[in-house]
């Protein structure tokens, strides 16, 4: 496969399948993309009448030429059999600092296991040696699985979280990158000595990432109060007063992940002392300023219908982490009823309490996760392969504050695209043109592409992802 050289135009050609809306998946054979320079797509043609055509036309349309000199003959992609382009998936919640410890859940429940798990390795990466092997890890596996966006979580430590920026940014991979505010509820060793302290770090984090990307289209600082628990009430103000200073960055933070943290918001943050309408979680982060329609608010399992409809009026987004939700057994999110409030969904694959970097593997964990909600009662509450698809790539671009740049194969969005093979057996039951069979998705040819991409969702892994683009650029290929 060719690489993406500097300043040179792209074709891709072949099969392109993308969310047209919530419940419907558009898919375009024998069509041909074009990408400009600056990695944004300029032309789409349908039924080209193969590759050539396609090169024809997409040439006489922009008055790009097809010679080795002067156009983009050398950068022709081609989708084989079994394959398709997808567009990248978007991560809307993840903490890059837990990566190691991935698929350690212990016994405990969600604080417990904060203490016993989280903490110590997050402080630990305040060693700069230790953080470059975390993070240069956890990007390059994320990537593998085809995440071109991701919306992480760092540590404390303003070093360590410039580092992610740094590293993110090096290796292409879009990402919100957040320095975690806590000045309460941790360990003496891993705890801002002051909101002061805190908010003067998380400045001071904020700029380095303004000033290794101004322009803001790869990397980008997020206003990270951890959870409210974490976070006194003064530090609270100050969060909220930056982002009314700060109107264009983004928040993140958790939201009813587990009862027991539900009743400590309440015990913590009364309402005769938070000025909130009432004692509820979401009512909190809203009497603080923290609730707008750039806040993303991981898990949201719990919720009553009155912070529903605060956070629907306040425009704030719901990353959905199914994976973790699971093994951590905090519960069972309503997605089905959140999107029905008007409310938008991605997905997250919160590592370190979700075992996997996969968000293929949230979109399928995602889907029965709503047919355990559907049988406790709601039949309504499935998610179908095409609802879950775009909660993963369109919803997440949403949540993320990319959804006029990224998340389908239309004209005037960015090339941020994964290239998935799946396994076409011959008749020999081997797959072809493969010495050795290399996935999980075995195609036997007679699915239809349908049934084809809902065997993907259940079965693929990093295996199918050959090769993964962001903003036209290159940054993954499986060899």
């Amino acid at each position: 496969m060719a690489s993406s050289l500097e300043g040179t135009h792209q074709l891709f050609y072949g099969s392109f399948i993308y969310s047209k809306s919530l419940d419907q998946l558009e898919y375009l054979h024998d069509a041909a993309v074009a990408v400009s320079s600056a990695g944004k797509i300029v032309a789409v043609e349908r039924e080209c009448g193969g590759k050539d055509k396609a090169l024809e036309k997409i040439s006489s349309r922009l008055g790009w030429g097809s010679d080795a000199t002067t156009g983009f003959s050398k950068e022709v992609y081609e989708t084989g059999e079994g394959q398709f382009f997808f567009p990248g998936f978007i991560d809307t919640h993840l903490h890059a600092s837990q990566y190691p410890n991935v698929g350690i859940f212990g016994k405990s429940t969600l604080l417990d296991w904060l203490n016993t798990y989280t903490f110590p390795l997050e402080a630990s990466l305040s060693d700069p040696a230790k953080a470059r092997k975390v993070y240069s890890r956890v990007i390059r596996k994320t990537l593998s699985h085809g995440t071109t966006c991701a919306a992480y979580y760092a540590t404390i430590d303003v070093p360590s979280t410039n580092l992610l920026a740094d590293l993110c940014l090096a290796a292409g991979q879009r990402a919100l990158v957040g320095r975690v505010c806590m000045d309460q509820l941790a360990p003496s060793y891993y705890v801002d000595e002051s909101p002061e302290a805190s908010l003067s770090a998380t400045r001071e984090s904020i700029a380095h990432i303004r000033q290794i990307n101004p322009e803001g289209d790869i990397i980008r600082p997020v206003i990270t109060p951890r959870f409210a628990p974490a976070c006194s009430a003064p530090l609270l103000t100050k969060l909220g007063q930056l982002a009314a200073e700060m109107p264009g960055l983004p928040i993140q933070t958790h939201i009813s992940e587990n009862k027991g943290e539900i009743e400590l918001v309440k015990e913590l943050f009364p309402p005769e002392s938070t000025g909130a309408k009432d004692d509820s979680y979401a009512a909190v982060y809203d009497a603080f300023g923290l609730l707008t329609d750039k806040t993303i608010l991981a898990h949201a399992i719990h919720l009553t219908e009155s912070e529903a409809d605060l956070i629907q009026q306040r425009k704030a987004k719901v990353s959905h982490c199914p994976c973790s939700n699971s093994a951590i057994t905090s519960g069972a999110a309503r997605v089905r009823w959140l999107l029905e409030r008007g409310i938008v969904v991605g997905l997250g694959t919160d590592m370190s309490g979700g075992y996997s970097p996969s968000v293929l593997e949230a979109a399928r964990l995602a889907a029965l996760v709503s047919r355990h909600v559907a049988m406790g009662g709601d039949e309504t509450a499935k998610l179908s392969v095409e609802e879950v698809l775009y909660l993963a790539t369109r919803g997440g671009a949403e949540v993320v504050g990319l959804e006029d740049k990224v998340g389908s194969f239309e004209e005037g969005m960015e090339w941020d695209a994964q290239l998935v093979g799946l396994g076409v057996l011959g008749e020999d039951g081997q797959v072809e043109g493969q010495e050795e069979e290399d996935g999980n998705v075995d195609v036997f040819g007679w699915e239809s592409w349908e049934e084809k991409v809902a065997k993907w969702v259940y079965n693929g892994d990093d295996r199918n992802t050959r090769a993964v683009w962001v903003k036209g650029r290159l940054v993954h290929e499986r060899k």
